[in-house]
């Protein structure tokens, strides 16, 4: 591959990794602690969407277990979702760079 045709797939590479980008919104994955009791969904932007309680843990006397659940569901569908934008953004940018050892796109989510 002549540099030219590098230059050319690299504009192409940013072009898809920005539509990727801005599709993250749509990439969504929910994180559950305490056995389902807390769900947090969040989306490939790391921004939380939602949060779900189970009705029995709203008690004042839980107030500290609830906080270290929804903390723990928060975090677990960050890193869920933090995997299928990774794969998202591979997806959009796959077969438009030949497999250059030590290239890493991970940077550009």
């Amino acid at each position: 591959m002549n540099m030219m045709d590098m230059f050319g797939k690299m504009k192409e590479v940013q072009s898809r990794m920005k539509d990727a980008q801005q599709n993250l919104s749509a990439v969504t994955e929910t994180g559950d602690a305490g056995a389902g009791m807390v769900k947090v969904t969040v989306n490939g932007l790391k921004n939380v969407l939602s949060i779900e309680i189970d009705p029995d843990l709203i008690k004042p006397e839980d107030r500290e277990m609830l906080q270290d659940l929804i903390v723990a569901a928060t975090n677990k569908a960050i890193g869920a979702v933090e995997t299928k934008a990774r794969e998202h953004l591979r997806q959009a940018t796959e077969g438009l760079l030949p497999n250059i050892p030590g290239l890493n796109l991970d940077g550009l989510m």
